[in-house]
């Protein structure tokens, strides 16, 4: 996990170089095999990868309380220990809005199901030339869900 400055650093230094960064974003809080296919596939569309992370503070707002399950610390060093990601950044806000401004990835991705017009950053990307792709979802599994299942096992 690198703090933002350091990653504006190394980024600048590959896009120099002709590379292009792809940039998705997340909780990440159980990792599954439906994030490790769309990291991925996200991967695929560039030269490297970056992973903009939720911090704790901003899973809580948007999940509540019980949420997350595992602390940033370690969600951001599974993330890391994939061999797909090259670099994890943390942000506390709600929308990783403030990373994307700095960074200006070349793609820029969210899965499927969220339609073009409300991911975060889209127009952005778009007005300097930067894509958006859409991964659908190759298995239908979700952090919530598992825990759902957990709960409903405990019962």
């Amino acid at each position: 996990m690198l703090p933002l400055e350091e990653l504006c650093r190394r980024a600048g230094w590959r896009k120099a170089l002709g590379q292009k960064m792809v940039f998705t974003n997340g909780c990440f809080d159980l990792l599954h095999a439906g994030h490790v296919s769309y990291l991925a596939r996200a991967r695929e569309a560039g030269d490297f990868l970056v992973v903009g992370l939720n911090s704790d503070t901003s899973i809580r707002r948007i999940k509540g309380p019980k949420r997350p399950v595992n602390p940033q610390e370690y969600r951001a060093q599974v993330l890391g220990a994939l061999s797909v990601v090259d670099y994890v950044v943390l942000f506390d806000e709600d929308t990783p809005e403030r990373l994307i401004k700095a960074l200006r990835p070349d793609v820029l991705v969210k899965g499927a199901d969220w339609p073009e017009e409300k991911i975060v950053g889209a127009s952005f990307v778009k007005s300097y030339g930067g894509k958006v792709l859409r991964i659908p979802f190759e298995h239908e599994i979700s952090t919530t869900k598992i825990i759902e299942k957990i709960r409903q096992n405990e019962a």
